[in-house]
């Protein structure tokens, strides 16, 4: 073995073990194109989906299988059509359809019936319940256009699907819906997660698709991917884009998302599968790969209060270990609770700083500031020392001031001089460690 492995393996696998605490138990809706499977990526994905189950995620997933009945119907002879947006389904492409969704489950469980030694798979058990969960109606006539045997979802049993996952199945659904008198509707996939999602009030609706994310410039598909859209923002932007005609049209998968995050989900997520390991990167990683829709952004910069003392405890331990920090132990942190700031994402603390007052001096230290490395060059030190800048100020002081002996010139760039030990304020006088040698850094408040 490498020897350098344990040093990368086991720092990382700490860092994602608080997203594998926070989602054992929750109820993931996976939409998964059907360009996925003709692009060969199934085995991956399934292995990637049973990593999930494996950690306690309750999963429902939805395949789309758009490529697979266009190959059906160009074998007949029989061309394709689509109108808003959705495939016309008449008599022939309905039986293609249902030919390919036969065709699909197959490759689908015997995906996750793998059990290759040397594999992910290896020593999992995924069991795949499927069955008529959907109740569909008709699309009817629109705009003189008769879709004919093409459906939306009219109900979704939430309550058998819940049964399943509660014994550790995962459920398998098709884009099809059945009316009360047994009449088969092809849905499309978007529309089965979606309302799947929301019927079950899932804690994400994964898209897996062919397109990136959403572009930070939708009109450039080589500008970066915006990792995470607040919910308002999410429904302007479809407001300015034109009725999404293709899947690659930036609307196409947003307005599923957005949908189903007004209908009480929430997160959902669009996701490219072309990128190996997507899933997990979006799931178990701080920014993610694809686009997140959440009904509010998901970091927050608060004071900190009795419940988060372990999560500044886990996140100021290696600095401490390595002499970056002095060492503070627990009874310490919870008696100084109310001086920390911390910054969060997602319920997990990523920064943190306190501010002692010395108010006969009217100065104040700022202390153990620490930034995730998983985060560190993200801007998120600089957020803590404006919010920590801002409490001095609120609290009358005129300057604040920092201990260090290795990060001097990261608070020199930010405004801070240094000074001589003995400027400190006699009672921090006191305690000042003069075998440590740290260096006395200060700066006036405007």
């Amino acid at each position: 073995m490498d020897l350098v492995f344990p040093h990368t393996f086991v720092p990382w696998f700490r860092s994602v073990a608080p997203h594998i605490h926070a989602y054992r138990g929750k109820t993931f809706v996976v939409g998964m194109t059907g360009e996925l499977v003709a692009a060969g990526k199934l085995s991956f994905f399934a292995q990637d989906m049973a990593i999930l189950q494996a950690m306690g995620v309750r999963l429902v997933l939805v395949h789309g299988f758009r490529p697979q009945v266009n190959e059906q119907l160009a074998a007949k002879g029989h061309a394709s059509r689509f109108s808003h947006g959705m495939r016309i389904t008449d008599g022939v492409a309905l039986d293609c359809a249902q030919e390919a969704a036969g065709q699909l489950r197959f490759e689908i469980e015997a995906a996750f019936s793998q059990g290759l030694p040397n594999t992910p798979m290896a020593n999992s058990t995924v069991r795949v319940v499927s069955g008529n969960f959907l109740t569909a109606r008709p699309v009817g006539i629109v705009d003189g256009v008769d879709f004919q045997h093409s459906g939306v979802v009219r109900k979704v049993d939430s309550a058998a699907i819940r049964r399943a996952i509660d014994i550790g199945a995962m459920v398998l659904l098709s884009p099809f819906g059945f009316s009360p008198t047994g009449e088969a509707f092809n849905l499309s996939m978007e529309d089965v997660a979606t309302q799947t999602a929301i019927a079950l009030q899932a804690d994400k609706l994964l898209f897996i698709t062919e397109v990136a994310g959403i572009h930070e410039d939708p009109t450039n598909p080589e500008s970066p991917v915006d990792t995470e859209l607040a919910l308002a923002e999410a429904e302007r932007l479809i407001a300015s884009l034109p009725n999404p005609m293709q899947p690659t049209d930036t609307a196409f998968y947003l307005k599923h998302c957005v949908k189903a995050c007004q209908g009480g989900v929430e997160r959902s997520h669009i996701l490219p599968f072309a990128t190996d390991g997507a899933l997990l990167l979006e799931v178990f990683t701080h920014d993610g790969i694809g686009t997140m829709v959440v009904d509010e952004k998901l970091e927050s910069l608060r004071e900190a209060g009795s419940d988060d003392v372990g999560g500044i405890l886990q996140l100021i331990e290696p600095f401490e270990r390595d002499g970056t920090l002095v060492k503070r132990d627990r009874t310490e942190i919870e008696r100084d609770i109310a001086n920390y700031s911390v910054i969060e994402h997602d319920g997990v603390i990523f920064g943190c700083a306190a501010l002692y007052p010395y108010p006969e001096a009217r100065t104040g230290e700022m202390a153990a500031l620490t930034v995730s490395p998983q985060v560190q060059g993200q801007g998120d030190g600089d957020k803590i020392l404006k919010r920590v800048e801002q409490r001095a100020r609120t609290m009358g002081m005129d300057t604040i001031f920092v201990l260090t002996t290795r990060t001097m010139h990261w608070f020199i760039k930010r405004g801070f001089v240094q000074v001589d030990p003995d400027w400190l304020p006699d009672a921090r006088k006191r305690k000042y460690n003069w075998d440590r040698r740290s260096q006395v850094l200060v700066k006036k408040l405007g």
